[in-house]
């Protein structure tokens, strides 16, 4: 595909313009062209804003998420493949609008309904799907029924579906239809029964709770009599007793039993997977975050000047041009990273760029005026150009202008007045002036070619007299003129 997309959403977070622009930064921040798109891995729990933003997608990636409606997808004319394996799917719908389909991918969800197979009838390009997993794969005559509904299918979960298979399928169809709703009701009535169930155990759970400190403790004081005093000194003396390899313990304990507890397949148990998966990680960074605290780059010295800092590790170089009396910064920021992830601080001793977070920062040899820099992109390489103009001994060079030449006095040869020489005068060659005034296009080259008379007329023009015979020239009558 000509571009593809990676997006990187937190959790509970939605689908924003500004975040996907920063994830476009390699199609030049175009999100209206992308073609190929994922999303997975990102606990999302809605599908919104992909059809307004992205209608050229051909393949959408938006797999172990959490969502749990197909939606908003209606308008991707282009969509080829739909990828929404391990999310909270239980109906297949809203997919008519995607003309050219081909590929479906609905791995371990919770589609009960089969019949919801239906609402892809019209898509006629759609080839392979996938079911696998799903409650509705262990109905009777599941295949059969799949295969009759939808004729132009060729694989079903990475089956090949031949064409005596079709044929007996069509046959048994309306049989088949009818098992298959029965079938759906049962399970449906078997859901709403382990629903009422994990309810129950729910409100048991909640009933069996444990101390204040996540221990059981079997010598509480129950007497009316206890003074408030007493029981600071407990919580207090509780507080000191816990330790950091205390609370370490606890967690392994409670990530243990997480793990280690029965429950049923559902996608609310899917969305408490998630969201204890996010508290461990979550943990674990700031577990992490105590024990290495991040490194913060030292920008000044003890005595107040500024240091030379390229965390970034990128190119650059400083140049100093004397003609316009400017510092001309030129750092190669990163060709595709997005212009917002930058941040430009100028001032008169030195110049820090942030690039992504890090810094570069730069002593300038010598004063500059902030307010009158200026810095810029580059469209194709992605240099980024800050131009600060000096503050002393800036050189601007004078317009040329024209002066009528003034005639010198005259002087003897081989002397020059004092005067002059002191003014700094330059003498100069006397040019005839009305010579340059205009110059004559007409006589550049002169026409040696005589004048030609239109065809048919005669020239009146009369004939030139013959010229002179020579002094030493005689006539003889004898010899006849020559013609």
């Amino acid at each position: 595909m000509d571009s593809a997309l990676v997006l990187g959403l937190g959790s509970g977070s939605g689908i924003t313009e500004d975040l996907i622009r920063k994830r476009a930064e390699h199609n030049a921040c175009e999100i209206y062209s992308l073609e190929e798109l994922s999303l997975h891995q990102q606990d999302i729990e809605r599908i919104e804003h992909i059809d307004k933003w992205c209608r050229e997608l051909k393949i959408l990636l938006l797999q172990s998420n959490l969502i749990s409606k197909i939606e908003h997808v209606g308008r991707l004319k282009k969509l080829e493949y739909l990828n929404l394996a391990l999310n909270n799917i239980t109906m297949i719908e809203n997919l008519e609008g995607c003309e050219s389909l081909k590929k479906l991918d609905f791995t371990i969800n919770f589609i009960e309904k089969l019949t919801s197979v239906e609402s892809l009838k019209s898509n006629i390009f759609l080839e392979e799907l996938f079911l696998t997993g799903n409650p509705c794969t262990d109905y009777e005559g599941y295949r059969e029924y799949v295969v009759a509904t939808l004729p132009c299918l060729k694989w079903l979960d990475g089956q090949e579906v031949n064409r005596s298979e079709r044929i007996a399928a069509c046959q048994l169809y309306e049989t088949i239809r009818g098992n298959i709703l029965s079938q759906e009701q049962n399970c449906s009535l078997k859901k709403e029964r382990q629903c009422s169930v994990a309810g129950k155990e729910g409100s048991v759970e909640k009933e069996r709770k444990t101390g204040f400190d996540g221990r059981w403790y079997t010598d509480i004081n129950t007497s009316v009599s206890s003074s408030k005093e007493e029981k600071k000194s407990c919580l207090a003396a509780t507080t000191a007793s816990e330790s950091n390899d205390g609370e370490a313990k606890h967690d392994l304990k409670e990530d243990s039993d997480f793990w280690t507890r029965p429950e049923a397949f559902t996608p609310q148990s899917r969305v408490e997977t998630h969201k204890h998966l996010q508290k461990m990680r979550d943990k674990d960074v700031k577990v992490q975050n105590d024990e290495h605290p991040l490194y913060k780059a030292k920008l000044v010295r003890a005595d107040g000047s500024r240091l030379n800092i390229n965390e970034a590790k990128v190119d650059f170089h400083l140049l100093d041009d004397e003609d316009s009396g400017k510092l001309v910064l030129d750092i190669a920021v990163y060709r595709y990273m997005d212009t917002s992830l930058l941040d430009i601080d100028v001032n008169p001793t030195y110049c820090k760029v942030l690039i992504k977070g890090m810094v570069l920062q730069l002593v300038l040899p010598e004063e500059i005026l902030p307010d009158s820099s200026s810095a810029l992109r580059s469209q194709t390489t992605g240099h980024l150009v800050i131009s600060m103009v000096k503050a002393r001994g800036r050189t601007i060079k004078p317009k040329c202008q024209h002066r009528p030449m003034e005639k010198p006095a005259t002087q003897t040869q081989g002397s020059q007045s004092p005067i002059n020489r002191s003014r700094g005068y330059v003498e100069r060659l006397e040019v005839d002036e009305q010579r340059h005034l205009q110059v004559d296009y007409k006589n550049i080259v002169t026409s040696k070619t005589p004048n030609l008379l239109p065809l048919g007329s005669r020239s009146t023009t009369t004939s030139r007299d013959p010229p002179p015979c020579s002094k030493d020239f005689t006539d003889n009558p004898e010899v006849p003129p020559l013609i």
